[in-house]
């Protein structure tokens, strides 16, 4: 302690000035910061200016403008840039140029927001290749931060195969060409496909130079659609219709191949200009028909499974790649039009007989029907003429009822054969379709596969009775069961009927006969043939009406005889009184007497 030397403080040393650097100085406080002051950068709050990166960690960024402290951003205003490093001129936008702590505040996201619509404008027009951070998924594709703009990328614009996982792509910064710019909504439209495309028609050009029809290729199941299969051949597509995958029919291509399959296929053609391969797979195995049994003939049987339906057949697959048609009138014997889903559905296992083979045209027809006898064969012995059977009803028209016997033997029953006596004006007043049917065999038409049948006929003809019961003049009491323009129909009991015409329906008293009206008339007609009988209810008071008029005249003329004989015997008996003698009148005298005595 001895040896150091006791140092005496300056009594009016400025220890304030010391504190502040001015110690020991002519040049005042001021005048120091201005200098200093004079060094840095002049900067404005809502400035847009150009920094350079100075350190970097995981969690931010620092960056110098020049001015008296450094800026410090969030690296996560730089997702989009992953090879940010130390040195690297970013853009900034100046927030505060002092905080409460004297910070100066920086932001690279707001720059980038600053000056981004100019750029991508301009990256559109020059079609620039601009990098951006893929931010999310969005109904449809994702969103991408380009510029600091969030724009959408289609997923359709992601790549030129077909994206199945759109998230492996969020967090990625990836290369992009804006495509579409909507000024007045601000709305960016970018691709990524745009880029790949361009990178493969160079590809594509000197790949389809190569090619060759015919040529055999190994290549990728890219995408698998209802009509067809895509191929990559290495950066160039071709397709594979569905026709084309196998020789049999393909419903789903799914059935033959998958995605992401290596298989081989064979150029079928394709269009150097449109960049068009048509591609084909069953080409690399022969034909089907090329192996069908060379002892296969017409009147074999075979069996093979329903692959199409049609209304008017069936196609039935009896090897892969070999079909037969059975046409819907192969089906049945039956004449009646139906259709082929009645007999069959798709995936119907059935056996057939060959009715047609043409292997030149790869083409067979085949039938069902013919597994059965032809219930025609023997027509005439199975069903008689004069025969009675149950049938049943197929069909009407106007002039009849079409029946089914059994299957494939139709008959018609004509609408004059179902009833003796009831006029059908329709058959179905007489029966329904579907309902059973007693007939009679009337004629065979087996050329035309057709009966004639009666119904009728299974009853005596009543009319034969009838002709003496309604013989004309003869009265019967009837009711007025219809009235018509023409006249009434009366019904005369047991289901017969007759016809009145108007002047036929006047009562004794001059009025008209009325419907369910129950009167006396008389047969005036009677038509066994055609089955018809005319009646008239006037005929019978006027026909009494002309017998009193007889009766009358008959007596008024016999009156009128008797008066004319006693007129002309008048002057004869005055003659012979005149030519009496007195011996006369004596005798007459004499004669009256022994009258007069008689009595």
């Amino acid at each position: 302690m001895e040896n150091l030397k006791r140092i005496t403080p300056v009594e009016d040393f400025d220890w304030e000035a010391y504190e502040s650097g001015a110690a020991e100085t002519n040049v005042s406080k001021e005048d120091m910061e201005k200098a200093y002051d004079a060094t840095l950068n002049k900067v404005n709050n809502s400035e847009v200016v150009d920094g350079t990166v100075i350190a970097l960690n995981k969690r931010e960024a620092v960056v110098n403008i020049g001015y008296k402290s450094d800026g410090i951003i969030p690296m996560s205003e730089f997702r989009y840039n992953p090879d940010l490093k130390v040195g690297d001129t970013v853009e900034v936008f100046i927030e505060n140029q002092e905080d409460k702590k004297g910070q100066l505040i920086l932001s690279h996201k707001k720059a980038r927001a600053a000056r981004s619509w100019d750029r991508v404008n301009e990256a559109l027009e020059k079609e620039e290749i601009v990098k951006g951070y893929v931010k999310c998924r969005t109904k449809g594709g994702m969103i991408v931060d380009v510029f600091g703009i969030e724009a959408f990328l289609p997923g359709s614009q992601i790549d030129v195969k077909p994206i199945r996982d759109y998230d492996v792509f969020v967090g990625k910064t990836m290369e992009f060409k804006i495509v579409k710019i909507n000024q007045e909504f601000k709305n960016v439209v970018v691709s990524h496909k745009a880029l790949v495309e361009e990178e493969l028609e160079t590809q594509k050009k000197e790949i389809i130079g190569k090619l060759e029809k015919g040529q055999i290729l190994e290549g990728t199941v890219k995408n698998i659609t209802s009509y067809g299969v895509f191929i990559d051949l290495g950066g160039v597509d071709g397709l594979i219709h569905i026709t084309d995958l196998s020789w049999g029919r393909v419903s789903d291509p799914t059935e033959v191949v998958q995605l992401d399959q290596k298989i081989r296929v064979v150029i079928l053609d394709f269009d150097e200009e449109k960049k068009r391969i048509a591609l084909g797979l069953k080409q690399l195995t022969p034909h089907p028909w090329d192996a069908l049994d060379p002892d296969l003939k017409v009147g074999d049987h075979v069996k093979g499974k329903v692959v199409v339906m049609a209304d008017y057949g069936a196609f039935i697959e009896i090897a892969p790649g070999v079909e037969g048609l059975i046409h819907v009138s192969e089906m049945s014997w039956s004449q009646h039009l139906r259709s082929a889903q009645d007999f069959m559905k798709v995936g119907d296992e059935v056996e057939a007989v060959i009715l047609t083979l043409d292997r030149a045209e790869r083409k067979m027809s085949l039938g069902i029907k013919q597994l059965k006898a032809d219930p025609w064969e023997n027509i005439e012995e199975r069903y008689p003429v004069g025969s009675q059977h149950t049938a049943k009803v197929r069909n009407f028209t106007n002039f009849g009822i079409f029946v089914e016997i059994e299957e494939g033997v139709d008959g018609l029953i004509h609408i004059s054969d179902l009833s003796w006596t009831k006029k059908v004006k329709h058959p179905s007043e007489f029966t329904q379709i579907g309902a059973p049917i007693e007939v009679q065999v009337l004629e065979i038409d087996k050329e035309n596969r057709r009966l004639s049948l009666g119904h009728k006929q299974l009853e005596d003809n009543p009319w034969d009775k009838y002709e003496e019961e309604f013989k004309v003049d003869s009265i019967h009491e009837g009711t007025i069961v219809q009235v018509l323009d023409k006249g009434a129909v009366i019904s005369l009991g047991e289901g017969i009927e007759g016809f009145a015409t108007p002047k036929h329906l006047v009562k004794e008293d001059g009025s008209q006969a009325q419907l369910n009206e129950t009167l006396e008339f008389k047969v005036i007609e009677f038509n066994k043939g055609s089955k018809r009988i005319i009646l008239s209810h006037s005929r019978i008071h006027e026909d009494k009406a002309r017998a009193e008029a007889r009766a009358e005249r008959k007596q008024n003329a016999a009156a009128k005889k008797a008066a004319v004989r006693r007129e002309e015997a008048a002057p004869s008996i005055q003659n012979q009184a005149a030519a009496t003698t007195l011996g006369d009148i004596d005798a007459l005298a004499a004669l009256k007497a022994q009258l007069e005595g008689k009595k």
